[in-house]
């Protein structure tokens, strides 16, 4: 058995760094946060090949003595804590200690410092967490990282890495989550020899949002005023539900000064607008909230993304007063994306199951809840499972005799057939002929040019990935090119869209396609999986009434699967007349 052996100080910050430092975002979001902490007003990020080759973080903060420039470069070290104690009150944005040995451990790390009241400053590097002798150099007040060659010992470590267009976009990405959350400090970044990024310091926090959000979404910005409840402070701005997105990328939380994630705020912005959101959207918020440090544990992740509240429900509770009260005097910005009538109260639970016979068609069984509650209209299927279709009936589907019998809350067409009531979600249908459509043709969809292009302001990752799938976007009908920094054009897009609004179209797509667990890590999709969410996207933006059901029948029934759409999901469901004449004790 091999003996054990305490691990050299070299080995231990790379193991160290493995924790803190997965990519050159993660370097630049630790260099930053000790810029923050040590008072700086102006803060310069240079990058150049996503941050692989090089990034330098400067800044203007209180610099450090020659002998705190060695001593912060040993493991543990740390000016920001003293006691245990300590913890239970943390106030600043980096106290572990790990950062700087850990980065310095996998790359050629080069620091210059100098304290306001000395005529000289420090150098000090470090070539794969080998520190040289420091020297006496000339240096302007504050503090200069650079990082060169990162990973460039730790290969296993680098093969992970991105493209080099990735990692800029999450290094601009964290740049502009600090920017947002410190307003009063000037931010510089300039990548591969560009300016990409000029903020002066500004003492209001709306001027800040509004320059980093883009001019559309500026002018939209609902304030939200100073919320006080049991030593909380909430302020911020949020969006209408109109700009509303899936997943929570577009949420700026910023908790005593430090960005964070936390499910519990999220759910409570979201219960803010009382059922006014589309189910799977998160609407667009900009939140610093102020609390008493001891109420909340930010050390319980190695990048400190993520934080405990001791009182989970009355920050719940906060959030929600702040953000209600913002939208109370202006409730035109509630309103619901689904039809006014729409109940609020929660559906019938559904049992899906596949009906054999010439039919296929899919039964349902209601069973009504015992009471209604109110919240968000939400389908509750008891099995969540795709349907299964057997080989032989891929074959075209014969359309059954159907007699139209109306509409159910502009949600389900109310059909009458040969075995009871069937009930016709439009929506889904609309997915499977698109997507069938698509499939279909020359793998591309139908493309219409714009007689203006269309100049739409994304974040970074989405640019990216707009940018590197762009052949895919094409097939999808979009027309897309680079207009510079975060703005592309749209020079085209799908002929289906019928002149709808083609940015909110784009931005669905986007959301669709990104995989959310990895960030912005998208995956190469196959055209079918990319043609199953342009389907959807076209379905959303698609009207339907009762006097278009019987053409939407006949597209239906030309597909090869008609009963179901490109998810698995069900477009049909029957409720024999077996079925309702039990439910009215005829049985």
């Amino acid at each position: 058995m091999p003996t054990v052996e305490v691990m050299s100080e070299t080995l231990a910050s790379q193991v160290a760094a493995g924790e803190v430092i997965e990519r050159p975002s993660s370097v630049i979001k630790e260099l930053v946060e000790n810029a923050i902490d040590a008072g700086a007003r102006k803060i310069e990020v240079e990058i150049q090949r996503g941050g692989v080759a090089m990034l330098r973080v400067r800044d203007d903060g209180c610099g450090m003595s020659p002998a705190d420039a060695m001593r912060s470069l040993e493991r543990h070290a740390t000016s920001k804590l003293r006691t245990s104690d300590d913890l239970n009150g943390i106030a600043t944005l980096g106290f572990r200690g790990e950062a700087l040995p850990s980065i310095a451990s996998v790359s050629r790390f080069t620091m210059l410092s100098r304290e306001a009241e000395s005529v000289e400053g420090t150098e000090v590097k470090v070539n794969g967490g080998a520190p040289e002798e420091p020297r006496a150099v000339g240096c302007p007040v504050g503090t200069s990282i650079e990082v060169r060659d990162l990973f460039y010992n730790v290969p296993a470590r680098k093969k992970f890495l991105k493209a080099e267009s990735t990692e800029a976009a999450h290094i601009d990405h964290q740049i502009r989550l600090h920017a947002l959350c410190t307003p009063g400090i000037g931010w510089v970044m300039r990548k591969d020899g560009r300016v990409t990024l000029d903020l002066p310091a500004t003492s209001d926090r709306r001027v800040r949002i509004e320059s980093m959000s883009g001019g559309e979404s500026g002018k939209e910005l609902i304030e939200i005023p100073r919320h006080e409840r049991r030593g909380m402070v909430i302020e911020g701005a949020i969006l209408p539900a109109s700009f509303a997105r899936r997943g929570r990328k577009h949420q700026y939380v910023f908790l005593n000064g430090r960005p964070v994630e936390d499910l519990t705020i999220s759910r409570a912005l979201k219960e803010a607008f009382k059922g006014g959101l589309q189910e799977g959207l998160q609407p667009a918020a900009w939140l610093w909230i102020s609390m008493d440090p001891a109420l909340v544990d930010v050390n319980v992740h190695p990048a400190k993304r993520e934080v405990r509240f001791a009182e989970p429900a009355q920050v719940r509770i906060a959030i929600m007063d702040a953000v209600e009260g913002a939208l109370r005097p202006t409730p035109s910005v509630v309103v619901p994306f689904m039809s006014p009538s729409t109940p609020v109260t929660e559906h019938p639970k559904v049992q899906v199951e596949v009906v054999d016979g010439a039919q296929q068609v899919v039964r349902a069984r209601e069973e009504v809840s015992s009471e209604a509650k109110p919240r968000e209209p939400v389908w509750r299927h008891e099995e969540q499972k795709e349907l299964e279709v057997e080989e032989e009936a891929v074959t075209k589907a014969t359309k059954p005799d159907f007699r139209i019998v109306g509409a159910l809350s502009d949600r389900y067409a109310l059909i009458e057939g040969a075995e009871g009531l069937v009930l016709l979600e439009p929506k889904a249908a609309r997915e499977r002929i698109f997507y069938e459509r698509l499939l279909e043709g020359d793998e591309k969809v139908d493309s219409q040019g714009l007689l203006v292009p269309v100049l739409l302001e994304l974040d970074a990752r989405d640019v990216d990935l707009l940018m590197r799938h762009r052949e895919h976007f094409d097939q999808a009908g979009f027309t897309l090119d680079s207009f510079g920094g975060l703005t592309i054009t749209i020079a085209a897009a799908p002929a289906f869209l019928n002149g709808q609004d083609v940015k909110k179209s784009l931005v669905d797509l986007v959301d669709l396609v990104i995989d959310r667990d990895g960030g912005s890590r998208v995956r190469r999709l196959a055209f079918e999986g990319f043609a199953a969410k342009v389907a959807t996207v076209g379905a959303w933006r698609s009207a339907w009434s009762v006097p278009t059901l019987p053409g939407l029948l006949d597209e239906l029934f030309a597909c090869d699967l008609p009963y179901c759409d490109p998810a698995g999901r069900p477009t049909l469901v029957q409720i024999s007349f077996q079925e309702l004449d039990r439910k009215f004790g005829k049985s």
